[in-house]
């Protein structure tokens, strides 16, 4: 493996994300508080508890996931559309680097990213809601394996954009609509049991569950099930980008 490669476009990514802390960091961190404020502090001191679990304390997990979900697909789909953008994706192609080692590069700067915002999101959890982590290596790893699922999400969508306004089509339309209607506020068990069944179709549904489960021992699915599926997107993710690279979709021309 090329590691000096690997380490050259990590490296690349991770000096624009700290010269874009207002816009990477600040600005979803400060997002994020407000919902705390809103919906933690002042509605769910109005609300009773969920699961045995405070609503303030439940909306986190969610809360997390909506905005790691949202960062990870455009920190990765941003990094590679750039050098499409330039033309120095052309520079990429013709170096000896294989695309596992420039997918390494991109996706593991663009989950590390994430992974950052998400641990200062927990922190300024703390200053408005009270709560507890029952599994914090479950968390930790959950939290990781859906930064790079989502990371290589984002990568084949910075590949597919042949335009800025596609990178946003996803997250904002597709993405972000799936997170609130997913249980980032509620639990699916509250639903009606045919919209339980519907909720079931929503991918997203079982990340903020399994997330949940690691911070307090409740799930609306079971964690393996939510574990198994995300595996199951990242594969998929994985054998489309290997045939972005095979067939230069949307890189050679």
């Amino acid at each position: 493996m090329n590691l000096h490669a690997v380490r050259a476009i990590y490296g690349f990514e991770m000096a624009r994300f700290r010269r874009t802390l207002m816009q990477s960091i600040a600005s979803p961190v400060l997002s994020t508080s407000l919902y705390f404020i809103v919906f933690g502090a002042a509605i769910g001191s109005r609300i009773g508890s969920i699961g045995n679990v405070s609503y303030g304390a439940f909306i986190i997990p969610g809360l997390v996931m909506l905005s790691l979900l949202s960062e990870s697909i455009s920190n990765a789909s941003f990094g590679i559309y750039m050098p499409k953008f330039t033309g120095t994706i052309y520079e990429l192609l013709s170096a000896p680097v294989s695309y596992f080692e420039a997918v390494l590069g991109y996706v593991g700067a663009a989950a590390t990213k994430s992974m950052v915002l998400g641990a200062l999101i927990l922190v300024t959890a703390r200053l408005f809601v009270p709560y507890e982590i029952q599994h914090p290596v479950a968390m930790v790893a959950v939290l990781l394996l859906t930064a790079v699922t989502f990371s290589l999400f984002g990568f084949i969508i910075g590949v597919w954009a042949d335009g800025f306004e596609k990178l946003q089509i996803v997250p904002l339309m597709v993405i972000t609509p799936l997170t609130f209607l997913g249980g980032s506020f509620y639990s699916i068990s509250m639903l009606s049991p045919f919209w339980q069944k519907v909720a079931l179709f929503n991918p997203v549904v079982y990340l903020i569950s399994g997330f949940r489960w690691s911070f307090y021992g409740v799930s609306d699915v079971n964690i393996g099930i939510s574990v198994g599926m995300t595996l199951l997107f990242l594969v998929v993710c994985l054998a489309v980008i290997r045939y972005i690279f095979k067939t230069g979709y949307r890189l050679r021309n």
